[in-house]
């Protein structure tokens, strides 16, 4: 992952970026947008995404930017962040986006144990 080039006249904050694909079966639906928002909104760096090679970067902590941008089962999602915790922001996000939203999971309690 190489890193971009600091903008002139601005001190270099940490920068990250990563690329995924979506293998939810149909993609951020509500669920998976309020999930990928919330834990975005937990970092204090600017969190943006792009899709399927778009040049337009959207506001990854906006939950009406990432629905609109009707993100779908087979689209590259590249995650960038600047500032405090981008790198950790980043690899959660992908992560979550990663293990389809921990919508998979099987209800029970936090040890794994069930219900």
């Amino acid at each position: 992952m190489a890193e971009p080039a600091p903008l002139i006249g601005r001190p270099s904050a940490p920068r990250c970026q990563a690329e995924v694909e979506v293998t939810h079966g149909v993609g951020l639906h509500a669920r998976p947008s309020v999930a990928f928002t919330r834990l975005a909104k937990s970092f204090p760096c600017t969190i943006e995404v792009a899709v399927d090679g778009s040049g337009d970067w959207l506001n990854g902590k906006s939950i009406v930017k990432i629905i609109g941008a009707r993100i779908r089962r087979g689209t590259r999602m590249r995650i960038r962040a600047e500032g405090a915790r981008a790198e950790e922001a980043v690899a959660a996000l992908s992560g979550l986006v990663r293990r389809n939203f921990d919508e998979d999971r099987k209800p029970g309690r936090a040890d794994g144990r069930p219900a």
